[in-house]
């Protein structure tokens, strides 16, 4: 069996956040009411949140010393920024009413999280080849040969069922499609009007619930790499009660009956979406939608 090459790259120290704070309230309009009432009514969700995020700032503080930062730690680094803040700026939309920007980064995040598992399980000589053979200079464009280095983890996004979960709805969700632009453009139109609005930012207590449920989730599987990944990060013993009991919780938060959220259908051949308690106040009557 062929050893992959040792890369010759050295892994500086990484600076890191010093912490992870909640969405700001941004400065009039309804974007500042949407953040008003997010934070009223998914108070616990964004503290639940926000307790993962600093647990996975926690986990890479530890991982610092230069004893940690091989070049597989780069290669999960790399892609646990990337999950970091498409995660934050999910929930910074989130907060202002700014839902439909945030299937796209929902989407995103799954596959960075999914492609830090299957480098880890399965594939990271990819990167270590792939590293070795780059960053040197391109004559015929007088450039530094950089590389694209596709990678993609189809595999872990079919068999990882919790982020399958959020992949599939939130991809759907995010493309163009006819009935994904209405459901954020106008939830309220029926078989008689087209209720749309444009560029909306007012409060929707059903795409609150769906969009902080999907990073809740996320938040759990990000986690959940990171301290299955202990020869790569130092896992604590403390730190692996931590990431057992925000799991927990998230399940727990996940599970509540009323909330909004969206299953797979099977129809025939084909997948549909059923979205579950839609409805844009707390006192409104719960609705399905059928995708």
């Amino acid at each position: 069996m062929t050893e992959p090459p040792t890369p010759l790259q050295r892994v500086s120290r990484i600076a890191l956040p010093d912490a992870y704070e909640l969405p700001g309230r941004p400065e009039g309009g309804s974007a500042q009411d949407a953040h008003r009432q997010t934070s009223f009514v998914m108070g616990d969700d964004l503290r639940l949140f926000a307790e993962g995020m600093e647990l996975q700032l926690r986990i890479l503080r530890d991982a610092s010393p230069s004893a940690f930062r091989k070049h597989p730690y780069a290669a999960m680094i790399g892609l646990w920024s990337r999950t970091f803040s498409a995660l934050a700026d999910s929930c910074t939309l989130a907060t202002r009413g700014s839902y439909a920007s945030c299937p796209p980064l929902v989407r995103s995040a799954c596959e960075y999280i999914a492609a830090q598992h299957q480098l880890h399980a399965t594939d990271m000589e990819l990167f270590l080849e792939w590293l070795a053979g780059h960053f040197q200079p391109s004559s015929e464009h007088k450039a530094l040969e950089f590389g694209l280095g596709r990678y993609f983890a189809g595999e872990t996004l079919a068999a990882d069922e919790q982020l399958r979960r959020v992949y599939r709805p939130a991809s759907e969700l995010g493309r163009p499609n006819f009935g994904a632009t209405l459901l954020y453009g106008g939830p309220e139109s029926n078989d008689r009007r087209l209720a749309l609005s444009f560029a909306d930012t007012s409060f929707h207590l059903g795409w609150a619930e769906l969009t902080l449920g999907w990073l809740l989730s996320l938040c759990e599987r990000q986690l959940a790499v990171a301290v299955h990944a202990n020869d790569v990060f130092p896992i604590h013993e403390d730190t692996h009660a931590a990431y057992t009991d925000f799991a927990s919780r998230v399940e727990q938060a996940l599970a509540r009956p009323d909330r909004c959220f969206i299953e797979e259908v099977a129809e025939g051949q084909y997948t549909r979406y059923l979205a579950h308690n839609v409805r844009r106040a707390s006192g409104g009557a719960p609705k399905k939608l059928l995708l």
